[in-house]
């Protein structure tokens, strides 16, 4: 069953100022915002697909200029090599010993911009920061900002010159998301306001990155009662025991789906997750980790799917 949320104030938040901000240049898109800042509470990674044109990299500024974060972005093209992601050391004759150049990974928010058309082994070159949040280059293990958050937009795979994501990539990113075309009325706003550029460069930060790890580590204090976490592991469980996907959840998509519910609660007010923060999340956690176990020519709604077959207890 698909509990109706119970949105609560949060007008005088940190983190509701920054959804207003990104909303009054991305319009009509809300829920999207609210995810996104869910997953960097979380601490995640976020992988954002859609078409060419519908917002994915202006969200990815808007979210980085709301939060005050140091900002680096990078266009993925089928001849990049990891040396242009993680920096390389030029011999400098005046010292006589090579220097560390850093690569643009080293920012607090990156923006990897259509990833999935450069090929596996550059993709392969945001794992290890992604995940540890330091690059090891020519033997020497460096630490990348604190906070480190990762947005990266991916046209549709059938489109031309792209490379699909493999599963450990794609497992690395807490939460997918799909913008979509807008509505009728944030398309007209659109065009008859102000161009996004100029506003996005007016736009002034919400938070210092100071104050968002405190509301990180806030977020992940907030309370999971055991019979929620019976609802998140019936979810698990049903992905592992239906015949509708290659593979079920992992462990570790179990523990994003809490942290990120954990977040989402959060920026709702609450001190304690309830179901429907499961369920605001679950779609965005789930979506991209499980394939569909028989070949269809129609796109499944994953996330519809599992709401669906799984009852809360």
């Amino acid at each position: 069953m698909l509990l109706k949320p119970q949105f609560q104030s949060t007008s005088h938040s940190p983190v509701h100022r920054a959804v207003e901000a990104a909303g009054g240049i991305i319009l009509g898109k809300e829920a999207q915002i609210r995810l996104a800042l869910a997953c960097v509470l979380a601490r995640g990674h976020l992988l954002i697909e859609d078409l060419p044109g519908v917002g994915k990299t202006t969200l990815a500024q808007v979210l980085a200029r709301t939060l005050g974060l140091d900002f680096h972005r990078i266009q993925f093209t089928s001849d990049m090599l990891p040396a242009d992601i993680i920096g390389v050391s030029v011999y400098e004759r005046e010292s006589g010993a090579f220097k560390f150049h850093p690569g643009p990974v080293f920012a607090q928010v990156i923006l990897a911009d259509e990833v999935n058309r450069a090929t596996p082994k550059t993709q392969s070159a945001l794992l290890e920061a992604m995940e540890e949040h330091q690059v090891t280059a020519e033997g020497e293990t460096r630490r990348l900002p604190e906070p480190f958050f990762v947005i990266a937009t991916q046209n549709p795979t059938e489109q031309v010159g792209t490379f699909p994501l493999p599963e450990s990539q794609l497992d690395r990113f807490l939460m997918r998301l799909e913008l979509g075309y807008p509505d009728r009325d944030a398309e007209r706003a659109l065009l008859s306001g102000a161009d996004r550029r100029d506003m996005l460069a007016s736009l002034q930060p919400c938070l210092t990155p100071a104050e968002l790890l405190v509301l990180q580590a806030e977020a992940a204090r907030t309370h999971v009662a055991p019979a929620l976490l019976d609802y998140v592991q019936a979810i698990i469980e049903h992905t592992r025991r239906s015949s509708e996907y290659v593979a079920g959840l992992s462990p570790r998509a179990a523990l994003a789906l809490v942290h990120s519910a954990r977040a989402w609660a959060y920026i709702e007010g609450r001190d304690k997750v309830i179901p429907e923060d499961v369920q605001a999340v679950l779609p965005g956690v789930a979506a991209h980790r499980l394939r569909p176990a028989h070949d269809t020519n129609r796109r499944v709604d994953i996330g519809a799917q599992l709401l669906a077959a799984v009852p809360i207890p």
